[in-house]
């Protein structure tokens, strides 16, 4: 079906800023020789992560007959990038198509092919600029030099800028990042700046050492200052430092206009997202203001190529802004099901026209030229399933929770694993590697001194022998990603014992508590609060210590887990200052342990999670 045109709100400024859209060029700055105004159209993504393929979500919608339904539909996919930023852009005078970075890491298509099928189809769009994210620099300088060659094999050859990344010279990188890029619409200069956070690509990456990596103000500013310098006064900031980073810096630097942001998966737009199913964060585009008190629009378009931004942008002659107004375009596919069921016709059709109504959902028909592009690397993605990842000499048995008398015969292994002393003392061997995976990954990227899996996150066995890319997946197939939580000792022992009593009163026995680093013993007799006894953590040397209450723990686990899921309560209270998302895929996470510790064995008692267990009567 032809698809819905883009509805756009004007953006509302603060009362403490000049009103964008009823105040006088003179007001706003301008006067009267200065040149033309210009009208500019921003299409943007971020964080796509190398999740190229279509996914789905449920959305609540109205049926024919005027019911709340829960609706099943087709959810982005990078062809329907391009598909909507090339329907976007069509009869738009002045079109800049900005990627906010992140573009890989997260999916076997990176796994798979180091970039290539990112910047393949990256190409497709052919983007303006690209800022780089701090999972550019998973595969240390080096892969980030290899990406930067995929992008630009072809012609168009988008540039790759940060304003505060600073390879050291004579290096591969070197010579590779400009700080910024001036894109000519309409006789007029525009600046793009790129920007890239400091911290969590230095100690949540892999940079090389020699690398260096600026104050992010610093460098925005100094990028800034050279472009006016040169006369340009219209200046956009791509920004990988986060949504609330955004509204922060954006008072700390002077002359720019818009600003373009990843890093943060930030959902933006109205409220009335919320009827759909879906919360944002914030107004798109949200109100700023510079050092200047000038007006600085901020905009994000969500995540893993679910959407499109789409922002309007009004200068003056001067180059102040006048008007700035948009809306993220969150592209759908055409077909509802409502659980196993396809929608009828008519329930469809009343789908749809609410979608096409909202202004922020997008019904899109994907990119028949990007889908060709994409299906080699989608072919050889199926083959990569089979291939084998590693090999273990042992097998590695699925069991939730240790003892006699809980999931019990689960294993699709049988009494092999069932029967098992070490599974029934200590619990799933599976789930303990896991746990001790996801350890090593946090202590690769930004450092973990214990890790945490729940163990109905862990879905089967393997058996002893060759263990392929798909049985890992198979594992763990959700699409979980690792974050690290700051918290103290009292509150780790607080989440383990949240794990166990939702095993007796909770979410049932996938909430069981496995951890790397870290060792205790369980009594289930217990009353809350007392049933974790002993707990010990390794530390860098190797040796076991008591875990200090006082003491402050970084501990890796999984997104479900550190947002309360399986009622792990205490995880879900840490503050946003004390929480990263790594973006690290918690399956791809695994896959790189196998590869990198085969041939595997299963896990040494003593190095175990549960050290004793005692089940209830």
């Amino acid at each position: 079906m032809t698809p819905m045109k883009t509805l756009r709100t004007p953006l509302s400024m603060p009362a403490l800023a000049v009103s964008l859209c009823a105040l006088t060029l003179a007001a706003c700055g301008g006067t009267g020789s200065s040149p033309a105004p210009l009208d500019l159209t921003i299409l943007h993504i971020n964080d796509h992560h190398s999740r190229l393929d279509a996914e789905t979500t449920t959305l609540t919608l109205k049926d024919a007959a005027g019911a709340s339904k829960a609706v099943t539909v087709e959810l982005g996919g990078f062809a329907r990038v391009t598909a909507a930023i090339e329907a976007l852009a069509a009869g738009q005078k002045n079109v800049l198509k900005l990627h906010a970075g992140d573009a890989v890491t997260g999916d076997l298509y990176f796994t798979q092919s180091e970039g290539k099928a990112d910047a393949d189809m990256m190409n497709t769009v052919c983007f303006d600029a690209f800022t780089l994210g701090n999972h550019e620099f998973d595969s240390a300088d080096a892969g980030l030099v290899k990406f930067i060659d995929f992008l630009h094999a072809g012609a168009c050859r988008t540039p790759v800028l940060s304003a505060n990344v600073k390879p050291a010279a004579g290096t591969a990188l070197a010579g590779r990042i400009a700080a910024y890029s001036i894109v000519e619409n309409d006789g007029q200069q525009i600046g793009i700046v790129g920007l890239t956070v400091k911290d969590k690509t230095r100690f949540a990456s892999r940079p090389d050492a020699s690398t260096e990596f600026l104050d992010e103000a610093t460098g925005a500013q100094a990028a800034i200052d050279a472009l006016r310098g040169k006369g340009v006064n219209k200046i956009v900031l791509m920004s990988h430092l986060g949504y609330a980073a955004d509204k922060a810096i954006a008072p700390r630097l002077s002359g720019v206009d818009v600003i373009v942001g990843g890093d943060s998966h930030t959902l933006l737009g109205p409220d009335s997202m919320t009827g759909f199913g879906l919360t944002p964060s914030g107004a798109y585009p949200t109100a700023a203001t510079d050092k200047d008190g000038k007006p600085v629009c901020i905009a994000q378009a969500w995540q893993y190529s679910y959407a499109v931004g789409a922002l309007q942008v009004k200068f003056d002659g001067a180059g102040n802004i006048t008007r700035c107004s948009g809306n993220p375009q969150v592209l759908l596919g055409d077909t509802y099901k409502l659980g196993a069921t396809t929608a009828s016709d008519a329930d469809a059709a009343a789908f749809r026209s609410q979608l096409n109504a909202s202004g922020v959902f997008r019904i899109t028909t994907p990119s028949a030229a990007a889908a060709a592009v994409l299906a080699p690397y989608k072919a050889a993605k199926d083959a990569l399933g089979l291939q084998i990842a590693g090999v273990t000499n042992d097998n590695l048995c699925l069991r939730r929770v240790p003892g006699t008398k809980r999931d019990t015969t689960r294993s699709r292994l049988g009494d092999v694993c069932n029967l098992d002393a070490t599974v029934i003392a200590q619990g799933g061997d599976i789930q303990q590697m896991v746990a001790d995976a996801f350890l090593e990954q946090g202590k690769r990227f930004g450092g973990a001194d214990i890790s945490l899996q729940n163990a109905g996150g862990v879905r089967v066995d393997i058996g002893a022998g060759n263990i392929t890319v798909g049985k890992v997946f198979e594992l763990l197939p959700f699409k979980n990603t690792l974050y690290r939580l700051v918290l103290t000792g009292a509150q780790m022992k607080a989440a383990l014992e949240d794990g166990v009593d939702s095993v007796i009163n909770g979410t049932g026995t996938g909430a069981y508590p496995y951890t790397g680093g870290m060792r205790f013993t369980v009594d289930m007799n217990q009353a809350r609060g007392s049933r974790i006894g002993s707990p010990e953590v390794r530390d860098a040397s190797g040796n076991w210590k008591p875990l200090d209450p006082a003491a402050s723990y970084r501990l890796i686990t999984n997104n479900f887990t550190a947002e309360g899921g399986d009622k792990y309560d205490t995880l879900k209270t840490i503050p946003a200052a004390q929480r990263e998302d790594t973006f690290l895929d918690y399956a791809d996470s695994f896959l790189q342990y196998v590869r990198s510790n085969s041939p595997l064995s299963r896990p040494a008692s003593a190095s175990r999670s549960t050290q004793q267990y005692i089940e209830t009567p």
